[in-house]
């Protein structure tokens, strides 16, 4: 019945908080969509399936930040030739992620929360994903505030695949599990609180 109840209020501050930040960040959103439009055209948004909280897949949204047209791998690492102008920016700060905030007011996601994986890697952990998928995935979590820096740890390896599949996704499961066991109100503002200050931090013009 605790747990219940402390799922319930989370969900309730999630629709509360994504509303009102949604509206609030409108002007921003149209901001960023221009920036994106100059530099490299429409779309201004781009999805990937994800699995979600019992193993569902759904669309995460984010703004773009790779050249429409090229492919490549699923994982980024920083100076990928894929990035656009805009999407180093967009990436750095990380405002990227804001358009999340929709997932979560739909129910995808959680503000905070295990962050969604691509369907590969869940299947290769899926008996850890056992646990953590019980829990709607979120915009931040630790492993996010640990691995702020990923995209430089994947640029610096000869192998960035391997890196990110046997070292890094496992110690962000880690960290995931942690915060399943440890999960609580508190600790969800304390990670929030954090990862405000980061991306304010990462927006300044000193950053």
């Amino acid at each position: 019945m605790h747990n219940t109840g402390v799922m319930l209020i989370k969900r309730l501050v999630d629709i509360a908080v994504s509303a009102i930040l949604l509206l609030l960040l409108s002007p921003v959103f149209l901001l960023l969509a221009i920036a994106i439009v100059i530099d490299s055209g429409l779309p201004v948004f781009f999805s990937q399936i994800r699995v979600g909280r019992d193993f569902e897949p759904f669309r995460i949204c984010k703004f773009r930040s790779m050249q429409k047209t090229v492919k490549g791998s699923a994982i980024t690492s920083g100076g990928d030739l894929r990035i656009t102008r805009a999407g180093r920016f967009l990436r750095r700060a990380k405002l990227d992620e804001l358009p999340q905030l929709w997932n979560v007011l739909k129910g995808d996601m959680s503000l905070v929360g295990p962050r969604p994986e691509i369907p590969e890697y869940v299947e290769l952990f899926r008996v850890r994903y056992e646990t953590l998928l019980r829990l709607r995935p979120g915009i931040t979590d630790t492993a996010s505030l640990q691995f702020r820096d990923e995209e430089s740890l994947l640029a610096a390896s000869a192998d960035p695949l391997t890196l990110y599949r046997d070292q890094i996704l496992p110690a962000k499961l880690d960290l995931a599990e942690k915060y399943a066991a440890n999960r609580s109100l508190w600790l969800d503002l304390t990670i929030l609180a954090q990862t405000a200050s980061r991306v304010l931090h990462l927006s300044s013009p000193r950053a």
